[in-house]
């Protein structure tokens, strides 16, 4: 874990994320669960839907209170505004440079299933072009220019998704 190298400007390091992360995900499914609320779905999922559901959800919960959990150690922000101290790269953050969105999407294919909605279902490549536009690449040049050569060998060994 690395610490800023450009910042020196005596205000935090925050990222300027063009679209709020949460609003990237939750934006899509909500669209996804209200077209089957008013048109209906095209075809009924099935009931292998509930127990993937479920698993979707509990693997959410656990990969991503690792990752929070290993932001709490670290005390680096997690929200935006919050300034960003360090490159995470242990736990989960070894196997995807992006490992709370990945989380995310994983979350809302879980809720899609559970709700039942094949329609949010078939939004999760939506919300992920939204993460990557809105909060993935912003995030990138910030911690490019925050972190210099220290991000830039972390991003070639780490992949963006998995």
């Amino acid at each position: 874990m690395s610490s800023p190298g450009s910042a020196g400007t005596g205000e935090p390091a925050t990222v300027p994320f063009r679209l709020w992360p949460p609003i990237a995900v939750g934006g899509p499914l909500l669209v996804g669960a209200m077209v089957t609320w008013l048109i209906g779905d095209p075809f009924s999922m099935g009931a292998w839907r509930v127990p993937l559901g479920w698993l979707l959800v509990m693997l959410f919960v656990l990969w991503n209170g690792w990752a929070l959990i290993l932001f709490h150690r670290q005390r680096t922000g997690l929200l935006p505004g919050q300034a960003t101290t360090v490159i995470m790269e242990s736990g989960p953050f070894s196997l995807s440079r992006n490992p709370l969105y990945l989380g995310m999407l994983v979350l809302h294919a879980g809720i899609a299933l559970l709700i039942p909605s094949v329609w949010a279902l078939l939004m999760v490549p939506v919300a992920a072009a939204l993460l990557h536009w809105g909060a993935i690449l912003p995030e990138e040049r910030f911690l490019a220019r925050e972190f210099g050569a220290d991000y830039t060998d972390y991003a070639s060994r780490v992949r963006r998704w998995l």
